[in-house]
């Protein structure tokens, strides 16, 4: 083998050049290589799925600066790359069912747990996002499939937000989250999301699936909200996601539409072997 396949697919989007690029490597490649293979592909996350039985994949996720156990729109992206069906998907933080379709795939996103913050950790991520503190409603740390997001309700408008990438990632590590993740309602059934993780190499994320089944979830807390929810992330950086998010059953389903952007070889002839 002089080369891996693979397609890059935009996720939370029916068109390409929105929603959130995702690098899926559909060659078995050799573990040294996968994260310098993200650096080059320099995307939210780039994956690495190989097929072990019918309907079955395990997979690894990488950022430009580190690996995840879990992620949503990856998990998404990868499972619709891979082909229409049901699949049970395996990475280092959960194991989930995910459904692809020809324009879209959805996940049962493991259930939240949430641990309401207060004190100066809450406070200290308040301030790095901009955000006024007579606004929020709720400050929770929001943790599924291994990956914590720090998740902060809040009544004010959030579009113009502008942090400081180095003090939302103080504020990250300070709170044992990735990121910090404002939101706020714009309806019944409608929510708008901003995801700052500078502490996983991520300025902004346009649209976080392993943020939305919680924030669906909390959202539906404080506020009554429907079941069936959309939330609204990514417009800010010219990447808008719409995130389909269904508060049902125990665990939140997340899922959106998916649209292939490119494909291609990595022409690797120096580095891999036959």
């Amino acid at each position: 083998m002089t080369g891996l396949r693979f397609a890059i697919v935009d996720v939370f989007s029916a068109t390409p050049l929105a929603g959130n690029a995702l690098c899926v490597v559909l060659d078995r490649c050799p573990p040294e290589l996968m994260a310098s293979i993200a650096r080059e592909m320099n995307l939210s996350e780039t994956t690495f799925p190989q097929v072990t039985g019918p309907g079955a994949y395990e997979m690894r996720i990488f950022t430009p600066s580190t690996e995840l156990p879990f992620a949503g729109h990856p998990s998404l992206g990868s499972a619709w790359a891979l082909g229409p069906g049901a699949w049970t998907q395996t990475t280092s933080g959960a194991r989930v069912a995910v459904t692809a379709e020809a324009d879209g795939a959805r996940l049962l996103a493991p259930e939240p747990e949430l641990a309401e913050l207060s004190g100066a950790v809450a406070e200290q991520a308040v301030a790095a996002v901009g955000l006024e503190p007579k606004s929020v409603e709720a400050v929770v740390r929001a943790t599924a499939g291994g990956i914590s997001h720090l998740l902060v309700a809040t009544t004010q408008a959030i579009g113009g937000l502008a942090p400081s990438p180095d003090r939302v990632r103080r504020a990250s590590i300070a709170a044992e989250a990735m990121s910090i993740a404002p939101f706020a309602r714009r309806g019944t059934a409608r929510l708008h999301a901003r995801v700052f993780a500078p502490a996983a190499g991520v300025s902004e994320d346009p649209g976080t699936g392993s943020a939305a089944g919680s924030i669906g979830v909390l959202a539906g807390r404080l506020w009554d909200l429907d079941t069936e929810l959309v939330i609204e992330q990514g417009a800010e950086i010219g990447r808008p996601c719409l995130l389909e998010v269904s508060l049902a059953g125990r665990q939140p389903q997340v899922g959106g539409r998916v649209t292939l952007c490119a494909q291609g070889t990595l022409r690797l002839d120096r580095l891999l072997t036959s």
